[in-house]
């Protein structure tokens, strides 16, 4: 029989790149395994802020077998007893999502489990407070396994916290397909950038080496599409994106700019990726060691231009894109006057940084890998304590 897995997530219809990478695992991990996907399911993490603006998130989706509403207290237990039905635990991390201070409603849950876990880091902090460094080091420690997105994550969290480091295992994000979309032509060069807004997102920064752009001909348009993060939407509502706009006409790119302020469904997002001629990642962080758009963006071909953020640094080290400073827009459209100028470009990354080792197929067998293995290990001492 297939081994069986139980996911702790965010999860769609929730709009956030962990949800996204959830569905895409769990769907991935199930595919062309008799009965797996039929024995899989989620468990959804579920905070009240995610029941607003008009989303019934609390309604029925697919594979989810509970939900933990995270504004409740002591939900661990039930939702430990949820994933204790399946032979191994996937775990997404990250800190923001769980209750508890640096989410440490996550460790009396890991605790409970009599299955193995796998624990999926998707932030791992050089300078973490005291708190976040006890519970990332207490995660690692009760964890089966604990899978980095990049070797920089892995360095990190070997550098900087009491980790096993044989427990860590480097799995690269997955990337969609988009072989099969066809692509736009439009009569002026396509820049995008996409993703949840909000401050740090670097986005002014591609705004003012845009508004240095306005001698090519023809001058690029720039789609920014994404929504503004939930959580700082509530906090400071739209400020950031107004503050954009604003900018936009300050710097008289106003024209050359399309905004879509939606969470894009995969055909659409997959449209517009096909549709770039060069994907713009202007973060300001310096933290970053996992980015799902730079993969997606590296896996379907497109050029790249990013600041010099860990994943970054990392990923387009093999020539499929150009890394410039942080908050530096002189820098930015020199490059992306140089990434516009190589015809034939997006051709030649097709086969760069991992080709089809990025898509989301083989990420999948990485992970059906580790969890057999460590299945295998677990089984001699079950063996070991069935009474003669």
């Amino acid at each position: 029989m297939p081994a069986t897995y139980g996911f702790l997530s965010t999860y769609p219809p929730t709009q956030c790149g962990l949800a996204t990478f959830n569905a895409a695992l769990a769907t991935h991990l199930s595919a062309g395994t008799p009965g797996a996907a039929l024995g899989s399911g989620v468990v959804r993490l579920l905070s009240q802020d995610n029941t607003s603006g008009g989303i019934a998130l609390d309604r029925a989706a697919p594979r989810v077998v509970h939900t933990w509403h995270t504004d409740m207290p002591g939900g661990w237990s039930a939702a430990a007893a949820a994933l204790n039905r399946f032979d191994v635990a996937i775990i997404q991390h990250e800190y923001g999502i769980y209750p508890g201070d640096a989410g440490a409603e996550v460790l009396p849950l890991l605790r409970d489990l009599k299955i193995p876990a796998i624990v999926v880091l998707h932030t791992v902090l050089t300078h973490p407070d005291p708190l976040q460094r006890a519970v990332l080091e207490q995660i690692a420690e009760t964890a089966a396994a604990v899978v980095t997105m990049t070797d920089t994550a892995r360095q990190r969290l070997t550098a900087n916290y009491a980790v096993n480091p044989r427990k860590i295992t480097v799995i690269p994000h997955g990337a969609g397909s988009h072989a099969g979309v066809p692509r736009e032509d439009h009569d002026r060069p396509n820049l995008l950038t996409w993703g949840l807004l909000g401050p740090g997102k670097g986005i002014e920064w591609a705004l003012r080496a845009l508004a240095l752009l306005g001698d090519l001909n023809p001058a690029p348009v720039y789609t920014v599409a994404g929504r503004t993060h939930p959580k700082v939407l509530e906090q400071q509502g739209d400020v950031y994106r107004s503050s954009l706009v604003e900018l936009a006409a300050e710097l008289a790119v106003t024209d050359a700019v399309d905004w879509i302020d939606a969470y894009l469904e995969p055909a659409q997002l997959s449209k517009l990726i096909r549709s770039a001629d060069a994907v713009v990642l202007p973060y300001d962080s310096t933290e970053q060691v996992t980015s799902g758009v730079l993969i997606e963006a590296v896996g379907a071909g497109v050029p790249v231009v990013a600041t010099e953020f860990p994943h970054a640094v990392e990923l387009l080290a093999d020539g499929p894109g150009l890394l410039v400073p942080h908050q530096d827009p002189e820098a930015m459209a020199l490059a992306i006057r140089h990434v516009l100028a190589e015809p034939g470009l997006p051709g030649r990354l097709a086969g760069l940084a991992g080709g089809p080792t990025l898509r989301w197929p083989a990420v999948a067998a990485r992970y059906q890998s580790l969890a057999a293995r460590l299945l295998a290990d677990r089984a001699p001492l079950a063996a070991a304590t069935i009474p003669a």
